[in-house]
């Protein structure tokens, strides 16, 4: 897999704003074939930072229904990468 190919984008939510601020930890929605090698060399190379510790959740698509149909949404893969120590966690809307 390539290391473009691992991380799909950042999750931007407010448990993922409040880890960054506090613990230094970053989330990502991930391929769900990568495993934490992959996520933290991906991590590595594209941002230019240490990664100390990669956490990983599979979540589980939910049942969706319209009229008498129903069916699934994609099922995907988090990661929360926690930076090194003196590492600086990258800011996603520091352009704007």
């Amino acid at each position: 897999m390539r290391v473009q190919d691992v991380i799909r984008h950042p999750l931007l939510t407010e448990k993922s704003t409040d880890l960054r601020d506090s613990e230094n930890t970053m989330a990502f929605e991930v391929a769900v074939g990568a495993n934490k090698i992959e996520i933290k060399r991906a991590v590595e190379a594209q941002f230019k930072v240490k990664v100390a510790e990669v956490r990983t959740a599979r979540v589980r698509g939910k049942l969706r229904r319209q009229g008498r149909y129903e069916g699934y949404r994609a099922r995907w893969k988090k990661a929360y990468v926690r930076l090194a120590a003196g590492e600086k966690a990258v800011d996603f809307f520091e352009g704007t």
